[in-house]
């Protein structure tokens, strides 16, 4: 059972979550807080079905899915039938149809979209074949063109990293280009030169492809046209080796047989509505993208997604919730639907709060090496990362002072995974933004967004991202959790506003402390003291914004007492670091 308690929370950016097994002790202390939102937690628990939100993985991460292909509208389809059977209905007028309503809309692509049929590899002569797609479905490169129906039979070179010097030295015309590079680096200077086909390995060293000998990760050509387009097949160690193995002995010819589709399509993107009902124009949006071919990455997204809005519907329909603020659930295009959502409407753009994008969300961490993260919108973490803070394997630039972004948000949703964590013992952290998915868009238009994913994983992008890596618990923690926290803050009243203000203190508190230890042993090691009390203030201004950032949150509009413990939150928070700062003298 759960025993309320009024012990603060310790700092959500730098505190471990619990043990599984220190979770299932029979009593959890929770803050004042966290004892608020409790009952919403309790609620979604109770609702929320994993086996839902495995069914509809298991569907998506059949297909290859790009978009216009027929995996990714299959995907869509297959989401619009989960939204019909919760009661969205579909939009005839506009979104002001019903409190749940739904639209696919369609954008005519500019280039064809493609998608993989078969293809077989093997070295003239010898009878072990190289790759096959029915084992390696990512051996065929993105946008690749097919061989002739019958196959080709070719002498291939090998030319390094593939740069037009080495490509030069080599005889290509009428040849297959054999690199170790990513296919797209070499592909328009192959063209040129005359290469009938163009054969890549590029694995990253966090594939580890000593170990996955077979795993191959996906990659996409640039798109020429429909006459200059040749094909291109990625290898994986093993293959690669082998190859390197045959031709250290003498020339080697290839037998390739390609089969892909190239044709016209329209894009979708599927975009559903809980209408909120005093403040529709502000909302709360969602985003899974349906595109790539693996089960984590990102049909765990999709999944996740669905049965978050099909739960949205039941409490609703049950008027058990009622948001005031409009939540919104997107799927489509990674990058492109979202920024479309963004830039078509500026009124619609003008009223999003919040962006919160589920991208790999379902990884059993036990497999995949990963862990589960958020990654925080652009704070001094990104500029001074030390200390616990660390960059993924994904890797990000050192941000400037002029690329910070002070909000709560980052914190809320830390706290919300956090406190889902002393039910179940999940796992959670943060990395300093990176960038690269769903999120971007938002923080590109000035919106709060955050990312849920999870790294670093050896099977990222790989043929070896399929359904027996993804976790029920994981999909479960995460749909909760990021549910939890749409729906307190479509709801925001005096009290969860309140409540966040509190928590948001007790982390900056936190993260000064903790910052002023890391620069406390800096100064005594020889480091600039100026210096290091530079980074506490650009952290002490940035709580100091993200706090002025909660006038807009209450749904019924800021009250002075409100207003009063936000004033005395920013005051109490300058104190300490100014006390931390002389300290560094």
């Amino acid at each position: 059972m759960l025993v309320i308690a009024s012990t603060t929370t310790s700092s959500l950016a730098q505190t471990a979550t619990p043990t599984a097994s220190q979770a299932i002790a029979t009593t959890v202390a929770l803050s004042p807080a966290q004892a608020h939102f409790e009952p919403s937690y309790r609620q979604l628990r109770q609702e929320f079905n994993a086996d839902n939100a495995y069914n509809t993985v298991a569907f998506v991460e059949k297909y290859w899915r790009i978009a216009g292909n027929t995996g990714f509208n299959a995907s869509i389809h297959h989401v619009e039938k989960i939204l019909q059977d919760a009661g969205y209905q579909k939009e005839v007028n506009g979104e002001s149809d019903g409190p749940l309503t739904y639209r696919i809309e369609t954008k005519k692509m500019k280039r064809p979209t493609w998608e993989p049929v078969d293809g077989r590899l093997s070295i003239v002569g010898d009878q072990t074949t190289l790759l096959e797609f029915a084992s390696n479905r990512n051996m065929l490169a993105v946008n690749s063109a097919s061989t002739p129906a019958a196959g080709v039979e070719a002498e291939v070179v090998f030319a390094g990293k593939g740069s037009a010097a080495e490509l030069d030295a080599k005889e290509v015309q009428g040849k297959i280009v054999f690199v170790e590079n990513a296919a797209a680096a070499v592909f328009g200077n192959a063209v040129k030169r005359g290469a009938i086909g163009v054969i890549s390995y590029a694995m990253p060293a966090y594939t580890q492809p000593q170990k996955y000998i077979n795993s191959i990760q996906f990659q996409t050509l640039p798109y020429l046209d429909a006459k200059r387009q040749i094909w291109a097949v990625v290898l994986s160690y093993q293959a690669k080796e082998k190859l390197k193995q045959a031709l250290a002995k003498s020339s080697v010819k290839l037998a390739v047989k390609v089969e892909t589709k190239l044709y016209e399509s329209e894009e979708l993107t599927l975009i559903a509505n809980a209408r909120g009902r005093s403040l529709a124009d502000q909302r709360f949006v969602f985003s899974a993208h349906v595109q790539e071919p693996g089960a984590n990455d990102n049909a765990t997204g999709v999944g996740t997604l669905a049965e978050m809005a099909r739960v949205t519907a039941q409490l609703i329909q049950q008027k058990a919730i009622a948001p005031e603020r409009t939540i919104t659930f997107m799927w489509g295009d990674e990058i492109n639907s979202t920024a479309r959502y963004i830039a078509e409407n500026p009124k619609r753009a003008a009223g999003i709060q919040w962006g919160l994008s589920l991208d790999m969300v379902g990884e059993d961490v036990s497999k995949t090496g990963g862990s589960f993260l958020i990654e925080k919108m652009p704070d001094p973490s990104a500029i001074w990362t030390r200390g616990n803070e660390k960059h993924t394997e994904w890797g990000g630039s050192v941000l400037k002072e002029s690329d910070m972004m002070p909000n709560y948000f980052t914190d809320f949703l830390l706290g919300r995974c956090r406190q889902q964590a002393l039910e179940s013992g999940w796992q959670v952290n943060a990395n300093p933004y990176e960038g690269g998915s769903d999120h971007t868009p938002f923080l590109n238009a000035k919106i709060p967004g955050l990312l849920m994913w999870h790294f670093t994983d050896a099977f990222y992008h790989t043929d070896l991202d399929r359904i027996d890596k993804v976790s029920k618990s994981e999909l479960r923690n995460v749909g909760i959790s990021a549910l939890a926290a749409a729906l307190s803050l479509s709801t925001a009243d005096e009290a969860t506003v309140g409540h966040i203000i509190d928590e948001l203190l007790v982390n900056a508190k936190d993260r000064l402390q903790t910052e002023f230890a890391l620069s406390e042993k800096a100064v005594k090691g020889g480091a600039d003291a100026a210096k290091e009390k530079h980074i506490l203030e650009v952290w002490t201004n940035w709580y100091v914004a993200a706090f002025d950032k909660i006038r807009a949150l209450p749904t019924a509009g800021m009250t002075q007492h409100l207003n009063v413990r936000v004033q005395k939150a920013q005051t109490e928070l300058v104190k300490l670091s100014r006390n931390l700062e002389e300290k560094l003298n």
